[in-house]
């Protein structure tokens, strides 16, 4: 099919994005607000998500650059567009530096560009001297306050988390080139900084007293990403074009692509948005792929479940308080809050009272990638052990609602893993069997596409496993030292499944136990409508 737009797809620069007729939706109104909202603001925000686009709108605008904003919506919020010298630093160029004379060579070296522009002095022989500097000439030569725009201010420093030496003297470092922003707050205008994490014991944190951490505002929830109002309008035409290609109707079409890169949420309260860039690569390309995950291995991120021992199967419900998964990133006691800030988890559910916050798996794209590189860490599989024959047949097993001929499968495939010795050394890891055969089955329905829940809590208590496909919901209860028989009897005698019996799709209840001699599935008991089968 003909490309009917040019999607921005690569491109984070608000000018060129604007000149070149690039489909842009319009923030300029968050922007504005923003602008005037403190002179310090600090957002955090996961890769890839607009920070850079906001960034340059930002710089446009401080520039006074009025023609790019043309029938925009900040033309009826700003009525003066005067121009302000800006510094606009990316230090996601200094990751990877080894020791403490690199970093202040790269950090620099970012800003040789400025100081070809506003000069350099022989005695700014360290960052923070030369930023300090940079700050005062370019107020010196226009007469204007200063604007401060640094994106990935903690590049520098996550290679180097867990290693304490280096990590204190990167930090000493990157403490001494953000002195100035508290120095110098006379001659700046607004100062806008994002990351990823925060680092409490960094100067930005503990000396700029009125820095404005604006990542959980909910004014601000939807400034980066797409909330739905902006994708059923501004995409209509796109995803009608590429509903004809999958043979869907636009409502269709509309929930799979909401299915898969939908329910990031930013604040408590505040509206979801769709990742920005899966959406327009997936319109683009008129399929849906992962493509945000596919952008960057979380190499780091599992390096960090691993060393914390993250119950993976917990991370569909967690109802913590504000206080765990925004902690400062030195005193994390879990991996939780990088996940967040990450984006692996993102807010479902808030209550005011005790602010407490349920965060969840956002979506099935971060679903499905993350359980690639999950699989071996925590079970020994990895991906091709999966999904050679087995994967289809099981699909399409529990496609067809015959759950019976999907457990036979299983049964199948698990009996051939012991000759995985990273399997069997997993098993016997196990703090539980039942556990680590929960996280196995979890991971590989997940990697199927397959909407899985684990512990999932009712008023009964917690059921083990629930299995959502588009005709049926499988309510399963998994044993290792018991019988399938009374893993159904728990089924029933709790009430699991009273919960999903208003849902209109078959409910079916499933007990299943384990055979840890011969590392499978030993028998498993099926009751849907009344109707009992037993293998």
């Amino acid at each position: 099919m003909e490309q009917m737009r040019k999607y921005p797809i690569g491109i984070q620069t608000f000018e060129r994005i604007i000149k070149e007729g690039f489909v842009y939706v319009d923030k300029t109104d968050l922007v504005w607000e923003m602008a005037h909202y403190a002179k310090f603001n600090f957002l955090s925000r996961p890769r890839r998500f607009g920070k850079s686009l906001l960034i340059t709108t930002l710089e446009s605008y401080f520039r006074g650059d009025k023609d790019l904003f043309e029938d925009l919506k900040i033309m009826q919020l700003e009525k003066e567009w005067a121009r302000y010298p800006v510094i606009h630093l990316d230090l996601s160029v200094a990751k990877g530096q080894d020791n403490v004379e690199e970093l202040r060579d790269r950090l620099i070296w970012i800003m040789k560009p400025l100081a070809e522009i506003y000069g350099r002095e022989d005695d700014e022989t360290t960052p923070g001297m030369l930023l300090s500097g940079l700050i005062h000439r370019a107020y010196k030569q226009t007469g204007k306050q200063v604007a401060v725009i640094i994106d990935e201010y903690d590049a520098p420093l996550l290679d180097v988390l867990h290693d304490q030496a280096t990590l204190d003297a990167m930090r000493k470092v990157m403490q001494e080139f953000y002195v100035p922003l508290k120095a110098n707050e006379a001659y700046i205008k607004f100062c806008f900084i994002t990351g990823i994490t925060k680092f409490p014991q960094l100067s930005i944190f503990s000396t700029i007293n009125n820095l404005k951490n604006i990542s959980l505002n909910p004014r601000f929830a939807t400034i980066c990403g797409f909330t739905e109002h902006e994708v059923q309008t501004v995409f209509k035409e796109d995803i009608e074009a590429m509903a004809k290609t999958f043979k869907l109707t636009p409502e269709e079409m509309y929930k799979q692509i909401k299915f898969n890169y939908d329910g990031y949420c930013f604040a408590g309260g505040a509206e979801s948005v769709f990742n920005p860039f899966s959406l327009l690569n997936a319109l683009c390309d008129q399929m849906l792929e992962s493509y945000w995950f596919a952008s960057g291995t979380p190499t780091f991120l599992i390096k960090q479940m691993q060393h914390f021992h993250t119950d993976i199967t917990s991370l569909d419900s967690l109802e913590v308080p504000a206080s765990a998964f925004d902690q400062p990133t030195e005193n994390m006691k879990n991996a939780l809050p990088l996940l967040y800030q990450s984006g692996y988890l993102t807010i479902k559910d808030y209550k005011p009272v005790g602010r407490l916050y349920l965060l969840s798996i956002p979506n099935q794209e971060v679903r499905v990638g993350y359980v690639n590189g999950l699989l071996p860490t925590y079970t020994g599989l990895d991906d091709a052990d999966v999904q050679v024959g087995f994967a289809y047949k099981f699909w399409e097993a529990l496609r067809q609602n015959d759950i019976d001929l999907a457990m036979r499968h299983m049964q199948s495939f698990l009996a051939g893993v012991p000759y995985v010795e990273g399997f069997k050394q997993k098993l016997a890891e196990a703090a539980t069997k039942e556990g680590f055969y929960e996280y196995t089955f979890y991971l590989i329905f997940s990697m199927l596409n397959v909407y899985v829940r684990t512990q999932v809590k009712v008023a009964g208590g917690r059921i083990d496993m629930v299995i959502f496909m588009p005709d049926a919901i499988y309510v399963m209860e998994l044993k290792v030292s018991d019988t399938a028989h009374h893993a159904l009897e728990q089924i029933n005698e709790r009430g699991y499944a009273k919960p999903f019996l208003t849902d209109g799709r078959h409910v079916v209840k499933v007990g299943v136990r384990f055979d840890i001699d011969k590392f499978t599935v030993g028998e498993w008991e099926v009751e849907k409508h009344k109707t009992l089968s037993i293998r």
